[in-house]
């Protein structure tokens, strides 16, 4: 008898799971990183004291961010400049909540190659947005069967019944199936905030792409995601990262600090 050892039985569970389990694996997920409402508002002080908590994820040394309280008992906000003009800013949330404007913003659907729906955080943007979404999505043209977004581009939607006035669907790699992931998920950032910038997008807000069943190191995704965002510090006013988790919010606040203020 042949035993699945339990590295290969995770790595057949995560790509089984994202092909085939659509709806189970999105009842998971609202049931465990859906949990924040997320409401924008404006920090309360400048540059407030950074607490001992916060400390820790730069090794003890202050991280040269500001920080805000969010209005209606939600997560805190972390703010980095990028340039004169442009902010990041990463908090934990519901990213079907998010929205700056209802105009110039835009959420990033970590989509998959058909586009139609899947688990995660795309389940969650489509039954959100509701089903014209999905109707938009249908219509855009195929590149082969069954794939209207390879792996690394962009396509754009509107919001529909979401708060945003678009969506933004990319495809990130499946970590332990592709030869170079880094190369994929990087061109699913900079694709999208090409389509962005391409549709006049002021403000856009991402998930933490291929970080779910896909089985993407967090570390390693953040460093690919915040360098990535670096390259269009001029071309935003605000790029946002809403995060489901603990661990993830706090890998990403803690790679900021790294890679941005060096």
């Amino acid at each position: 008898m042949t035993f699945v050892t339990p590295l290969y039985f995770s790595r057949f569970f995560r790509i089984f799971s994202a092909r085939n389990y659509p709806k189970t694996l999105r009842s998971l997920y609202r049931a465990r990183e859906y949990r924040h409402i997320v409401a924008i508002q404006q920090p309360l002080k400048p540059n407030s004291i950074i607490s001992t908590a916060r400390r820790c994820l730069s090794g003890g040394r202050p991280i040269p961010a500001r920080f805000s309280t969010m209005s209606g008992g939600g997560e805190a906000m972390v703010e980095f400049q990028l340039s004169p003009s442009s902010v990041l800013k990463i908090q934990k949330g519901d990213i079907t909540r998010w929205s700056v404007d209802g105009s110039s913003d835009a959420i990033v659907n970590p989509a998959n190659e058909r586009m139609l729906g899947g688990g995660g955080a795309d389940g969650a943007i489509h039954d959100a947005a509701g089903p014209e979404l999905r109707a938009a999505c249908y219509k855009v043209p195929e590149v082969k069967p069954g794939v209207r977004c390879p792996t690394g581009e962009a396509r754009i939607t509107p919001g529909f019944r979401l708060p945003v006035s678009h969506v933004i669907h990319t495809v990130g790699p499946i970590y332990d199936m592709r030869k170079n992931p880094e190369a994929s998920l990087r061109n699913a950032y900079r694709n999208s905030l090409r389509v962005a910038k391409e549709n006049n997008i002021q403000y856009i807000a991402f998930t933490a792409i291929s970080c779910g069943v896909y089985g993407y190191p967090y570390d390693e995704a953040a460093t690919v995601a915040i360098s990535t965002v670096k390259e269009f510090a001029n071309d935003f006013k605000e790029v946002h990262f809403v995060l489901f988790s603990d661990e993830v919010y706090n890998v990403w606040l803690r790679k900021a600090n790294e890679l941005l203020h060096k």
